[in-house]
């Protein structure tokens, strides 16, 4: 039997996708584009917040580096300062400070500064708690023998705790 006029209009109706079957395509596609985009996204945000993490951190790690360099090289560390202070006098005779700032303090929240001939240089944001546990010389009441420095740093909902340790050189020296 040979196709008829009627079979072959149906055959070319039928050739193509309806309309449903695009819509059916295009919401799977949107679904799918979104949760490339979602994740894309969540990439993206933690991406900037390890970053950010790594800069906190690795800025206070310079600023212990620095920190310990100077105490192992000091003339004298004041045993007597307050916890969140470390005072002494440096190789070249010059009355150091580090402080920790908490964020009750009306310049420098959550800062850890060096105070040199009065000017406040900052050396760490982002420090949440800090401490200088300074252990006694012998002899002397007043000089520091070494200082343990602990610092716990946060940028959003992570936090880090570094530590190091310094021994006054000076004090080896009997």
């Amino acid at each position: 039997m040979k196709p008829t006029v009627w079979h072959k209009k149906r055959r070319a109706v039928r050739a193509g996708f309806t309309v449903v079957e695009c819509l059916i395509g295009l919401v799977i596609s949107a679904m799918l584009m979104t949760a490339l985009a979602v994740a894309f996204n969540a990439s993206i945000i933690n991406f900037r917040e390890n970053e950010t993490m790594f800069e906190s951190i690795n800025s206070a790690r310079q600023a212990l580096n620095r920190m310990t360099s100077q105490l192992r090289t000091a003339n004298g560390v004041q045993f007597t300062s307050p916890a969140n202070q470390c005072v002494f006098l440096s190789s070249a005779s010059e009355l150091l400070t580090y402080e920790y700032r908490d964020a009750s303090h009306s310049t420098d929240p959550n800062t850890l500064v060096l105070i040199k001939s009065g000017t406040a240089y900052t050396l760490c944001d982002n420090v949440t708690a800090a401490s200088f546990s300074k252990t006694q010389a012998d002899g002397d009441p007043n000089d520091s023998k070494s200082v343990l420095i602990s610092l716990t740093v946060q940028t959003g909902d992570i936090q880090r705790s570094l530590s190091a340790a310094a021994v006054v050189r000076r004090a080896l020296v009997m």
